[in-house]
């Protein structure tokens, strides 16, 4: 039997009308009205409605999966990529986000198959560096070195398997690749496979 208060008063009236953020079930708040989730996502899994495979939105509550709009990805990340990907059934944020207008920072972690070469930080900040099959160049990129097989990237775009492209035009090979942050939200305090809702 369910027990639906409105600010802690019992209500039987279902013509009420009601705030949605004032309402509990059984003494549980309500899900927001719209939903946005940061997730670390893990490897081997697909954010896609109808691939094969372990699909992003079976690790999230089976009542989200329900929800009418459907909850998305705001973008992709490739199967074999880690890290912050945001989720929501809020069209609007995710047309915003994804709009090549956005300027969103996102900042990866780049494991390569090779050492460095020396000249790829200046290549990348150049915003003259143009991908196979493109006739626009990338905007300017930081790059920041860890090792001679490991950087960060950050980047304000989110072209079609960007990181990758990118390497792959100064001749090297991304072998493990892991968004660190999408905007200000970062997965520091995120186990692989967690979520949080934002605000």
């Amino acid at each position: 039997m369910f027990r639906v208060c409105v600010n802690g008063v019992r209500v039987y009236d279902t013509n009420k009308k009601v705030y949605h953020n004032d309402v509990t079930i059984n003494e549980t708040v309500l899900d927001p009205e719209t939903l946005t989730v940061l997730m670390h996502k893990p490897s081997a899994v697909i954010c896609s409605h109808d691939d094969g495979g372990v699909l992003i939105y079976s690790l999230l509550p089976e009542r989200w999966q329900r929800r009418n709009p459907k909850i998305s990805t705001i973008g992709r990340l490739d199967g074999d990529t880690t890290g912050a990907i945001l989720l929501t059934d809020d069209g609007a944020l995710n047309h915003r986000l994804t709009s090549p207008k956005s300027d969103v920072s996102k900042l990866y972690e780049v494991t390569l198959s090779q050492p460095l070469r020396g000249d790829e930080e200046k290549i990348f900040a150049s915003g003259t560096l143009l991908l196979k099959a493109e006739k626009k160049p990338l905007l300017p990129a930081k790059m920041e070195i860890i090792s001679e097989t490991l950087v960060r990237l950050e980047i304000n775009e989110g072209r079609y398997h960007q990181v990758k492209r990118m390497f792959a035009a100064v001749g090297n090979k991304v072998a493990a690749l892991h968004r660190v942050s999408f905007g200000k939200y970062s997965i520091e305090d995120l186990r692989v496979g967690e979520y949080k809702i934002l605000d």
